[in-house]
């Protein structure tokens, strides 16, 4: 009581801060805030501009995702470390980290040799390959021919010391096969709305030449040893089922490397060439104990000049309706193209039987935004270390934790101002631009008034756990909150003109921070349906 009461004199400006203080149990304060403290904050909350405390500005993070595989076509495993990557790169952009993203590609290794000798044996021009089904075919049959026959699958081995030693004819054609892919990445991402581009593609190629280097120094210092004539590592803590040290592999006994070789390589280098401060990668879970062992292992170096956080981002599988990893009928995992191809021809429908009238590429555009939106978000509002299960009835939902219901949030505040003839742009908070008063009188709108308040709080909280769900689930929030208001509360029939300016306040409040969240998950809005 004694503290209730001391609390109850705070004071900001000279106005009470708290409207109502209650116990509620040992060591728990039921806490209300006046309208006359909560309105004078929001008249400057502004949620395309992030306040944090500024300990980020001007950091350094690298974030690894994409990482697909060159003259492999992208599946469904893909999506999410492509969605969940970018979220995250947009996120912590907002809050003021310098970020550099990249793509580490699968673009080297013993299934080149293998691609290149059977086209080579074949005599398939290079050339005549120019679409990713035309390299994904290749690569099935150059498969067969390495599991079944012995002799080819020596001379693809053969293959990739010509491909590592750079003869000509091997590196032109591998060339070729990572050009097609690329462009093909490119086309994914451009329809998935992500930010990696080519610029961000550093591949396994591009370490290569430094592995040698990375096993010796390892070995100079101590850090590498010899076991049945390989160079490896052992790290406290990491056993084997028997309870023996397990061993991170470096170089084989045969003298070839391993990805862990590469990683080790790929954080030198970023630690080193782009002078990061937080080293980020976004894997499925499968992958947690490899990326904790190479952190350990980095660890023990002296390679890092400054304090360096490392993380590794594991998430779960995608799973059908049957709770199984999600895969085609035959049991193949499902193509990325036809994900997109389907979300956006389930989106048509709905728009066209919404909103006839519109010309086809209205029809098109809509879908488009709705059908990756939904898709994306889908994958991003549940926790990421989780399997989630896919769902098109779901997902395209307009009920519930969906892209659908958070654009249609969106799309009523853009169809308000639009009855209403009025500007949104005059109750949005922008330089040299004072709002309307903001009058709380109803129990929604203070609920809605606290949420608005807690956008940079969750911001803060994503950036430090890289838990994107709890931005999801905060937008989905704010959302039914408005719906709320939106039934409870007269608009542009308001009692008065105060109170109509306070709640087209409340409106472009709320759908700037839908916007502002939506894009910092990758999600586009619209102004109609």
């Amino acid at each position: 009581d004694r503290v209730i009461t001391s609390l109850a004199q705070t004071q900001i400006d000279g106005a009470p801060l708290f409207a109502k203080l209650e116990s509620a149990g040992p060591g728990f304060i039921n806490i209300t805030l006046t309208p006359e403290y909560v309105t004078r904050q929001l008249a400057s909350c502004r949620p395309e501009h992030y306040v944090g405390s500024g300990e980020d500005q001007d950091k350094i993070v690298v974030v690894d995702y994409g990482g697909a595989n060159i003259a492999k076509e992208m599946h469904v495993g893909h999506l999410r470390s492509t969605v969940i990557g970018d979220a995250i790169v947009r996120i912590l952009g907002f809050a003021g980290y310098k970020v550099i993203r990249q793509s580490h590609l699968g673009d080297w290794g013993t299934q080149f040799g293998m691609l290149i000798e059977y086209m080579i044996e074949n005599k398939i021009i290079p050339h005549d390959l120019t679409e990713m089904p035309d390299l994904t075919a290749l690569y099935q049959k150059a498969k067969i021919a390495f599991d079944q026959n012995a002799g080819f699958a020596d001379r693809a081995r053969e293959r990739v010391v010509k491909l590592q030693g750079g003869d000509q004819e091997t590196l032109s054609i591998w060339q070729h096969l990572v050009e097609i892919s690329v462009q093909y990445f490119e086309t994914i991402y451009q329809r998935l709305d992500v930010l990696l581009t080519r610029q961000d593609d550093c591949g396994e190629s591009f370490y290569n030449p430094m592995l040698p280097g990375i096993v010796d120094e390892l070995v100079e210092v101590g850090i590498a040893e010899k076991s049945d004539g390989a160079w490896v590592i052992f790290l406290d803590g990491y056993v084997d089922r028997e309870k023996k040290p397990l061993p991170m592999i470096i170089q084989k006994s045969d003298g070839g490397y391993l990805y862990s070789t590469t990683d080790l390589a790929a954080i030198k280098y970023r630690m080193s060439h782009y002078q990061a401060d937080r080293l980020i990668y976004v894997t499925d879970s499968r992958q947690e104990q490899h990326f904790n062992m190479v952190f350990a292992a980095v660890k023990r170096t002296d390679w890092a000049k400054k304090p360096v956080q490392f993380e590794h981002m594991p998430f779960g599988s995608v799973l059908g309706k049957d709770k199984k990893p999600f895969k085609t009928r035959s049991g193949e995992s499902i193509r990325l193209s036809l994900l997109l191809d389907e979300a956006e021809e389930r989106a048509y429908r709905i728009v066209n039987e919404k909103n006839p009238s519109a010309s086809e590429a209205e029809k098109k555009q809509i879908a488009h935004t709705i059908g990756i939106g939904a898709l994306k978000y889908a994958d991003l509002t549940s926790e990421r270390t989780k399997d989630y299960v896919f769902d098109w009835d779901s997902l395209m939902s307009f009920e519930g934790n969906t892209a659908p219901y958070l654009q249609n949030a969106y799309v009523r505040i853009q169809a308000i101002f639009r009855r209403g003839e009025i500007d949104m742009a005059q109750y949005t908070l922008a330089p040299n631009r004072l709002l309307p008063e903001i009058k709380i009188t109803e129990a929604i709108e203070h609920e809605m008034a606290i949420h608005l308040l807690e956008f940079h709080e969750v911001i803060a909280r994503v950036v430090d756990d890289l838990m994107v769900h709890k931005l999801c689930t905060y937008l989905h929030q704010l959302a039914a909150q408005f719906h709320r208001f939106y039934e409870h509360c007269k608009i542009l029939n308001a009692p008065d003109a105060e109170a109509k300016d306070s709640r087209l306040v409340f409106c472009g409040l709320v759908a700037g921070t839908l916007k502002q969240g939506l894009s910092l998950l990758g999600v586009d809005v619209l102004e109609k349906m």
